[in-house]
């Protein structure tokens, strides 16, 4: 990933005092769609307590996006990033992309050689921005990974999850040259007014790619990168 600089106006700081905690998860309620379970504040409150990666990102001094991650086992010298969100109004301004360059300066000052996180495989712009921006590599295709979600996101919906593993030090993983590529998985351009509009048809699309998905993997390919017309590529390990 190419340096990132903050741009003016922009500040990324910790979540040290309970306010900031507060208003933290009050920004990431709001990305979800207004429910504050998946980041409590008490939950916010410990892992930052506990020297974990805990974030807002201030823009002339209002809070307008946060960011959350917590350590694995010693030995992994990993750590998995939770959460991470910008309000609406705020997004699609690279800010996603500059916290999370802050993220991995803050990991590599602490020996932290990857970081993992998940995404919903059905919304174009996060795989984008995970495999052809960041240039991640996919480890696992989870099913249904987090059970039921009440938020305004994915409430009435699987929660079906692309876990990925970026490695902080290494080179992006590039996407792969046509002929590696052996097989495509498409998904829908924008599944998120579909699933307002048409949720019969956002279901439909969600089991239509898990199960595409899964087939690949049982044959041996791996996911090597995205398209943003063909979708999930397929290679050869």
């Amino acid at each position: 990933m190419a340096d990132t600089a903050t741009p003016p106006g922009i500040e990324i700081r910790p979540l040290d005092t309970v306010e900031e905690v507060f208003r933290a998860s009050d920004v990431l309620a709001a990305v979800w769609g207004g429910d504050r379970g998946g980041m409590p504040p008490n939950l916010l409150r410990a892992l930052a307590h506990s020297g974990n990666y805990a974030v807002g990102l201030y823009e002339g001094g209002e809070m307008v996006g946060a960011s959350v991650a917590f350590f694995a086992a010693p030995a992994s010298r990993s750590m998995h990033s939770h959460i991470t969100g910008v309000l609406p109004g705020r997004q699609a301004h690279g800010l996603g992309r500059v916290l999370k360059q802050h993220q991995r300066e803050w990991a590599l000052a602490r020996e932290v050689g990857h970081i993992t996180w998940t995404f919903d495989p059905l919304v174009a712009r996060n795989a984008h921005f995970n495999l052809r921006v960041l240039g991640t590599r996919v480890t696992e295709y989870l099913v249904n990974h987090y059970g039921p979600m009440d938020d305004g996101v994915n409430r009435g919906d699987d929660t079906d999850r692309i876990m990925v593993s970026w490695a902080l030090a290494a080179p992006p993983v590039r996407t792969p040259e046509g002929d590696r590529v052996v097989a495509a998985v498409e998904i829908p351009h924008d599944i998120e007014p579909m699933r307002r509009e048409a949720p019969t048809d956002a279901a439909a699309w969600r089991l239509r790619v898990r199960n595409a998905v899964l087939g690949h993997v049982a044959d041996g390919l791996a996911i090597g990168g995205f398209d943003d017309e063909r979708g999930y590529l397929f290679v050869r390990p």
